[in-house]
């Protein structure tokens, strides 16, 4: 049986995951980024309260940044301490990694997508990005009835043995 999650802050592990991005993308590689935070984000983040669904990474002054990720204002924080919870951040990748992905996602049509933020074994903050190619319809019912078709197989040989 499985312990209950204790409240309480993250000090290592995943703090968010965007789920519906590996349904509705074909993710062919993925790559660990830091991300510039401050203070409160972090508490916020090891709170274990941030959104990706609708978060994306992209290129901007020749620099990779997240945006639209929710990561709500810490509620003991201060007044001077305030942030806006769905601005831009920076991104922190080595200069050929922003090259390699800047090209991926122009020639290739390609998308960058946050699957998950992360604090590694020494406490900072990562995001895992995958560079993405989007699913059509077609795709993603044929995703949703292997799904059922491995729960209903696994439910007879349950059942079965």
């Amino acid at each position: 049986m499985a312990e209950p999650r204790k409240k309480g802050l993250i000090s290592h592990g995943t703090a968010a995951t965007n789920r519906k991005a590996r349904f509705d993308y074909k993710i062919n590689d993925t790559v660990e980024a830091g991300i510039m935070l401050v203070g409160p984000e972090v508490k916020s983040l090891r709170a274990g309260r941030a959104t990706l669904t609708e978060a994306w990474a992209g290129e901007r002054d020749g620099e990779m940044w997240l945006f639209n990720c929710y990561i709500p204002e810490w509620q003991a924080g201060s007044v001077v301490a305030k942030f806006e919870p769905r601005r831009p951040r920076k991104l922190l990748l080595h200069r050929k990694q922003m090259t390699s992905l800047a090209g991926a996602v122009s020639k290739e049509g390609a998308t960058l997508v946050p699957l998950e933020i992360l604090f590694n074994q020494r406490g900072m903050a990562k995001v895992v990005l995958g560079l993405a190619e989007g699913k059509n319809k077609a795709d993603k019912r044929a995703a949703i009835a292997d799904r059922e078709w491995k729960r209903d197989k696994a439910r007879l040989m349950r059942d079965r043995g």
